[in-house]
């Protein structure tokens, strides 16, 4: 504790009397962080919504404009034999357009210039999670595509299964982008401790000569890129929130319609602690790089 204690007085010394280099080292990291953290916000909004959906996932079986009522009955038939549903329900041409003009209200007006009605008739089932994940509800959603009177089936769990594999991708172009920006943050680091590493040089050949541990000797410096990692965090931590507060305030309304009502929502506690522990991480790691010329 003593030496941890010497450390963290030294380390905020050093800090002050270098606060101009030690602003460059914050500035590097808190721009890694910034682009790891406004990376995890977004991939944490949509991992949230896309679980949201896979627990109540759906197909939806459009019925051909001449289908018959046997035909329809069929249909019907066939998804209330599979046993992988939760329920179903008939949705009718003119409960379609209505919908549609419910829900999209301000692209009502295009529907007025029909002389037809251009939406189908449909049958929206609701599988079952067991279902998904034997692949019942994928053979169920084949089986009946074949049956008579079916238009077409769409089925959500194919075009989030496409959004779930774009988000990996855009999840390791950012990583690897924040990973080079993290190690040009503890290169900074290293550089910024260096310096103070020479200010300090005849100090500490003393200390190496009276027999000084190494902890006192390289600690200062550890701790010095430690504080400078962590408060570079910080402030991503407080930009990130300041630009999400503004994005909320100003096109919040818009994001809840393509969310389904949802609105979003900041970081969690723990990614948060996790983005000031890795600030803190590439700093140490520079100050440990740098304090190495001690010995």
């Amino acid at each position: 504790m003593r030496a941890l204690d010497y450390a963290l007085r030294e380390a905020w010394a050093s800090l002050w009397r270098s606060r101009g280099a030690s602003a460059f080292a914050v500035v590097a990291i808190a721009l890694a962080m910034i682009v790891l953290g406004a990376l995890l916000l977004v991939t944490w909004n949509v991992e949230r919504l896309l679980a949201e959906w896979s627990s109540a996932a759906e197909f939806s079986v459009y019925l051909r404009d001449d289908a018959t009522s046997e035909e329809r009955g069929a249909i019907e038939a066939a998804i209330d034999e599979s046993g992988a549903i939760l329920a179903r329900q008939y949705v009718s041409k003119g409960d379609a357009l209505t919908r549609f003009r419910r829900e999209f209200a301000e692209l009502a007006s295009l529907t007025e210039g029909f002389d037809d009605n251009p939406f189908p008739a449909s049958v929206e089932v609701r599988v079952t999670p067991e279902a998904e994940a034997d692949g019942r509800a994928e053979a169920l959603v084949r089986r009946v595509g074949a049956l008579p009177g079916v238009a077409d089936v769409r089925y959500d769990r194919e075009w989030l299964a496409r959004v779930a594999s774009g988000l990996i991708a855009i999840r390791g172009v950012g990583f690897a982008l924040a990973l080079v920006m993290a190690l040009a943050a503890a290169v900074t680091v290293a550089s910024v401790v260096r310096l103070g590493l020479h200010a300090r040089r005849d100090e500490l050949e003393i200390m190496h000569l009276v027999g000084s541990p190494m902890t006192f000797i390289r600690g200062p410096f550890v701790a010095e890129g430690v504080l400078q990692g962590g408060v570079g965090a910080l402030v991503a931590l407080g930009l990130l929130w300041l630009g999400f507060a503004v994005v909320s305030a100003w096109w919040g309304d818009a994001f809840a319609v393509l969310l389904d009502g949802r609105s979003l929502q900041f970081l969690p506690s723990r990614l948060c602690a996790a983005l000031v522990a890795g600030g803190m991480a590439v700093g140490g790691a520079g100050g440990f790089a740098a304090s190495r010329h001690t010995t």
